[in-house]
């Protein structure tokens, strides 16, 4: 099967749970709102503080600031979308879900999602320093490749917490441990999906903007800029929405070998592969 069109796959799976319960959609988009409201209220004070000059104590308390919003975004941002993944595996099995019994089931993670959330602040932090520390194109580059490592080898970390309430270090190790024996060299399929929505929603929302820029002050630019803005504020949340899905279905799969809601063993199956099997050049599964 070709990475785009298991991507469509896996991504129109997730969307058919979506439309039978479009209360998960509800999830990203109180998190992204939640952690924009706690970045605010820490980074503006923090901007007035920190200053060109040499730091002085006013603006050793600004970076402190920073590091704070940083710290509650990621929380706000794990806190969700472990209400999400809860919802997500009862949505799959056939039940009804609400937003109420989501928060509920997160509430019940505060601590294990506390200690996450600053392991995943300091990675990103330590990401930034080496980016800002090889300026340019390397630092890019070599940012770009650290975060897309750690995204990988933390993909299964939510449903890690959701399910199984493990502590930040037994969290990267548990989902680590996954990606390692199950995954084989079928990540594409997970960036596929990804890349689904980014084509039909994300770019095309980028491009709006992007004219919308070139033709300003019309009034035209306006209205292409706030309808790119929009498009690519909700391809966001969609995308998000179908990652926790996908998230949750192959959780299930690599933990216990079981295909859950809409998912068959054989889509999951093209993803994960474990690392035996593809070492004899064969699938898993498959006779010898």
């Amino acid at each position: 099967m070709s990475r785009l069109r298991q991507g469509f796959e896996l991504a129109g799976v997730s969307w058919r749970t979506i439309r039978g319960d479009r209360s998960l959609a509800v999830f990203p988009v109180l998190g992204g709102a939640s952690a924009v409201l706690l970045t605010a209220a820490f980074v503006i004070p923090g901007l007035l503080l920190v200053t060109d000059e040499s730091l002085g104590a006013a603006a050793w308390t600004g970076l402190v600031l920073f590091a704070v919003a940083a710290y509650l975004a990621a929380f706000a941002g794990i806190f969700f979308s472990v209400a999400l993944a809860a919802c997500a595996e009862r949505s799959l099995q056939g039940e009804d879900t609400t937003v109420r019994e989501g928060i509920a089931a997160a509430r019940t993670r505060i601590p294990q999602i506390a200690g996450w959330a600053l392991v995943t602040t300091t990675v990103n932090l330590v990401i930034r320093a080496i980016e800002a520390r090889f300026e340019g194109v390397g630092g890019a580059i070599v940012a770009a490749l650290g975060g897309l490592a750690w995204a990988l080898v933390t993909f299964l970390a939510v449903p890690v917490i959701a399910f199984e309430g493990t502590g930040p270090w037994a969290t990267l190790k548990r989902s680590a441990g996954l990606f390692r024996q199950r995954w084989g060299q079928q990540v594409a399929g997970l960036a596929a999906t990804s890349g689904v929505v980014a084509l039909i929603g994300v770019l095309p929302g980028a491009v709006m903007i992007g004219i919308g820029v070139v033709v300003l002050p019309a009034a035209g630019g306006i209205a292409l800029i706030a309808a790119g803005a929009l498009l690519v504020i909700v391809a966001s949340v969609v995308a998000s929405t179908l990652s926790q899905i996908l998230a949750v279905a192959l959780y299930r799969f690599a933990a216990d070998g079981v295909a859950v809601g809409p998912f068959t063993e054989a889509q999951l199956q093209s993803v994960i592969r474990t690392r035996r099997a593809r070492r004899f050049g064969r699938r898993a599964g498959e006779p010898t």
